[in-house]
């Protein structure tokens, strides 16, 4: 887990830059995504202690899923990618409302990250239409 640079600020991805979210309908670490939500949005798993190079060792943790698989959690934020996000950087879904509560990619803080990307999120994105900050 690390951080990069996007066009919503500095945000949390794997290691291999793949965007990171969390789940507003999420309580806690308790994951409610699952079926069809979690194949739209598959929960970042893992088998033994996450990575936490890059970021703050004691905000990275684990939460087991209804189907006993580890999952990531930052902050306390069960973590998720997004299944249209087809290369590294890409934040797809920003902002989506989707499975009953909106998706929004993690700030280094933990928190998420409410702005709104431009139409072609990506790092390679131009940088038209931006917001002017």
């Amino acid at each position: 887990m690390k951080t990069a640079s996007s066009p919503l600020g500095q945000i949390l991805v794997d290691g291999s830059g793949r965007t990171l979210y969390l789940f507003k309908a999420d309580t806690g670490t308790t994951s409610t995504c699952t079926g069809s939500c979690a194949q739209a949005w598959p929960p970042q798993i893992t088998t033994g202690t996450p990575n936490s190079s890059g970021v703050t060792a004691s905000k990275v943790g684990t939460t087991t899923r209804s189907d006993q698989v580890m999952q990531v959690t930052f902050n306390g934020h069960p973590l998720y990618y997004f299944a249209e996000d087809a290369n590294p950087g890409q934040t797809n879904g920003q902002g989506v409302n989707a499975f009953g509560a909106s998706w929004y990619v993690v700030s280094p803080s933990g928190d998420a990250i409410t702005s709104a990307a431009s139409a072609s999120a990506s790092p390679s994105a131009s940088s038209k239409g931006g917001n002017g900050y």
